[in-house]
């Protein structure tokens, strides 16, 4: 059975519901090859107490401990939150074969909404998808931001 984008973007949704559910930044991680996960992650920094456990390097760490290799190529990376600039030019440096993600980050993304890390980069081209399953990778984040706003004001 070949997957498509958006089921393998409704996978990265359940690992930002867990990062949720753990009172992180709701984003989630999934590193495909060959129609296949093999790495999954999500935002860890506030239970780790570690800047860089954002669900990209995560889900990075796990994939290149998987197959004993820093080079991710001819894998996919779908992630619900367009990248920052640490986590786009780990991709970048990575050499992924594409990068799909879901809502844009108008004020952090690092992809298309600003400083364009990925189309900037003259070592290594890599396919560019946005806006896959947008409103649900943008509801969750919402919801955590209403949430952390309501204990602000309570």
């Amino acid at each position: 059975m070949i997957k498509n984008d958006e089921y393998f973007m409704r996978i990265a949704l359940e690992e930002a519901e867990l990062a949720f559910s753990k009172g992180e930044i709701p984003v989630g991680a999934v590193i495909v090859h060959e129609n296949e996960i093999i790495a999954r992650g999500h935002n860890l920094k506030e239970l780790n107490k570690d800047v860089t456990a954002h669900a990209e390097i995560v889900a990075i760490r796990t994939a290149s401990q998987q197959i004993n290799n820093w080079r991710l190529e001819d894998m996919t990376m779908y992630v619900t939150l367009e990248p920052c600039p640490m986590c786009a030019g780990a991709i970048v440096q990575s050499r992924f074969k594409r990068l799909v993600f879901g809502a844009l980050d108008n004020r952090e993304g690092a992809v298309v909404s600003s400083k364009h890390i990925v189309e900037n980069n003259h070592n290594h081209n890599m396919l560019v998808s946005s806006k896959i399953l947008e409103e649900e990778c943008q509801n969750i984040i919402n919801k955590f931001l209403n949430s952390k706003r309501r204990l602000v004001n309570e």
